[in-house]
């Protein structure tokens, strides 16, 4: 990645950074798109180039865990198991976040849009880089489709978890414990 994409990149996570941080502190019916700017040290116009909301610039996160997730599983050696390659890239992805904070930004019906949107893009993502793994095709064979739905489901059920449960420990370990579970549960 060249020096451009670099800088891009990280403007881009920090405007997310931002978001997310006044969000969770203020509620983000009380953000403006100013204030994520200002915090990120850009200007309005440079955020609207690179997200079209504050929920965007939010979900954007998950995009990237994600997405880092399946340029993680490209990495992982050949001769792994499938899905221990997918759950150790999903693993390397640390998930840490305030859960009340995450509770009151998701309350915001156009934020869970953007989520939903973002989980379905994630969820491509990481079946084409099954696809490449196994060496099929995912426009033709469903199982890259299959086992991508199948973590994209125990990372949202792992979400709900750590979201509604009355002690609700660390999102990494709910979602290796969905994972696991899920793993035995098709054996």
């Amino acid at each position: 990645m060249g020096l451009r994409e670099r800088k891009k990149q990280e403007t881009r996570r920090a405007l997310s950074d931002a978001a997310l941080h006044l969000a969770v502190e203020r509620g983000l019916e009380h953000v403006l798109v100013e204030d994520i700017a200002a915090a990120a040290n850009v200007s309005p116009r440079t955020f609207n180039n690179y997200f079209s909301s504050k929920q965007e610039a939010i979900a954007w996160r998950a995009v990237r865990h994600t997405t880092g997730a399946a340029d993680l599983l490209r990495e992982r050696p050949a001769d792994e198991p499938l899905w221990e390659a997918v759950t150790n890239a999903v693993l390397a992805q640390p998930v840490e976040a305030p859960a009340d904070g995450v509770r009151r930004i998701l309350r915001d019906p156009a934020l869970r849009g953007e989520f939903l949107k973002t989980y379905h893009a994630a969820e491509r993502e990481l079946a084409a880089a099954i696809a490449e793994r196994t060496g099929t095709d995912v426009q033709r064979d469903m199982r890259p489709r299959l086992v991508a739905g199948a973590v994209s489901l125990a990372q949202r059920i792992a979400l709900e978890h750590w979201l509604h449960a009355e002690t609700p420990g660390r999102p990494g370990e709910l979602l290796r414990q969905a994972l696991t579970e899920l793993r035995e549960g098709l054996s």
